[in-house]
């Protein structure tokens, strides 16, 4: 079975964090994730985080320490997921969302209203400890 690498970033500004909905023609669909990407051949995952971020957000980013990585077996393939901190380098620029249904920038205590995807919620335990 296929294994995606993907590079995930915990995007805080203002004491909030971001997230956003999967579209519904991706698997898995509707649900909420960390912002992201899978990482090309040649690419770091701070590079591959990077690049993923202009594409899908239009903004810049300075992508910081590791937190952690989480491995799933959806039914298309394993999805291992490397979550960094990361903040805009521009903190007033508008994001720009071309990629996915609907976007929130949301406390973790509010975690509980949205549905994540299955890896993502391996994650939420992390950010919670993060001083956000």
């Amino acid at each position: 079975m296929k294994k995606i690498i993907v590079a995930a970033a915990a995007l805080i500004k203002d004491h909030k964090i971001f997230i956003a909905q999967r579209p519904a023609h991706k698997k898995p669909p509707l649900v909420w994730e960390f912002p992201g990407g899978k990482k090309e051949e040649g690419e770091t995952l701070q590079q591959a985080l990077r690049r993923e971020l202009q594409e899908e957000l239009q903004i810049d980013t300075s992508i910081g320490e590791f937190i952690c990585q989480v491995t799933h077996q959806y039914d298309f393939g394993e999805v291992e997921v490397n979550l960094y901190k990361a903040s805009m380098t521009n903190p007033d620029a508008k994001i720009i969302d071309i990629e996915h249904s609907a976007t929130a920038w949301i406390s973790p205590q509010d975690f509980d209203k949205y549905q994540f995807a299955a890896a993502d919620i391996e994650l939420l335990d992390e950010i919670r400890k993060l001083p956000i």
